[in-house]
């Protein structure tokens, strides 16, 4: 069983002068979840990962894992793994060999190497250049240089660009997979929709600032409108908000706030109200991210 390894930021502050990256940044990964870590290009996300994983340091604040900074790991691979590119091959090495060179890097069994292959499907192209491989290949190939210590958590920068459909598909049934496990698993994206179904916690960053933190149904919550109509409008609202929705009276019914749908038919069915009309107006969530996230400058 994976070891309980969270990864923790504290008050983080980066400096490219003059340039500040980052500002008081300050979140946790937890054990047994997907946390998304999501922001424009150029709002601070890589240098965060960056420094978590040792290869900057802070101008002020902690990046730990598990307490520890990366640099002071015993075992380094054995708790955290990180893939924060895919540029990193030597185009006429295999796959198999960048492996194996990085398993000799990293102290990890050399038989580790054909098993994260045949996890992250690469097997049939183990022995090609990498050079060949299209980006999605090498996005997974970096998933398995990540996997080879079989770490307690895991630290992924943008996974799933490059990937098609089927490969993005299989990578959130990977990542959800190690979360069930009980590792940590935290990955980084500038698009929502493309992690909306994988992640259990939301960390989005603007401008080198944390903007929200927190569960993913959370922010969900927020987005959920929707236009309902009864012949008894007046007792429809009090059980609405009874159940803890803002109702708001409209020409053509009353519009819902912070319950969806289904919750609303629900409510109005328990207290016996007959529904002329249930509609969802909701914005969905990706304006709600994009609103976060507006007006981003180059940040990192």
């Amino acid at each position: 069983m994976p070891l309980s390894t969270p990864l923790a930021v504290e008050g983080l502050t980066k400096l490219y002068d003059p340039v500040t990256a980052l500002r008081d940044v300050s979140f946790e990964a937890r054990p047994g979840r997907v946390t998304g870590f999501l922001g424009p290009n150029g709002a601070g996300k890589t240098s965060t990962l960056r420094i978590l994983l040792g290869l900057n340091r802070p101008t002020a604040g902690t990046a730990t894992i598990a307490g520890v900074p990366y640099r002071e790991l015993p075992t380094p691979m054995a708790r955290v793994g990180g893939s924060l590119s895919s540029d990193v091959f030597h185009p006429a090495r295999s796959g198999r060999a960048h492996l194996i060179a990085v398993s000799l890097a990293g102290g990890i069994p050399r038989s580790r190497v054909d098993i994260v292959l045949e996890q992250v499907g690469l097997t049939h192209a183990a022995r090609r250049a990498v050079g060949g491989y299209s980006l999605g290949m090498r996005q997974r190939l970096g998933l398995a240089g990540a996997l080879l210590g079989d770490p307690d958590a895991l630290v992924l920068d943008e996974p799933i660009n490059g990937l098609d459909p089927d490969g993005i598909r299989w990578m959130r049934g990977f990542l959800r997979a190690l979360a069930d496990e009980g590792r940590t698993v935290l990955l980084s994206s500038h698009v929502l929709s493309e992690v909306q179904q994988t992640v259990d916690d939301v960390v989005v960053i603007r401008h080198g600032r944390i903007v929200f933190d927190g569960p993913l149904s959370t922010l969900e919550a927020g987005t959920a409108q929707v236009r309902v109509d009864a012949i008894d409008r007046a007792a429809l609202a009090a059980a609405l908000t009874t159940a803890g929705a803002r109702v708001e009276p409209g020409e053509h019914g009353m519009l819902v706030s912070g319950l969806d749908a289904a919750r609303t038919g629900e409510v109005a069915r328990d207290a016996g109200l007959a529904l002329t009309h249930l509609s969802d107006e909701g914005d969905g969530l990706e304006s709600i991210f994009l609103a976060l996230t507006s007006d981003e400058e180059a940040a990192a």
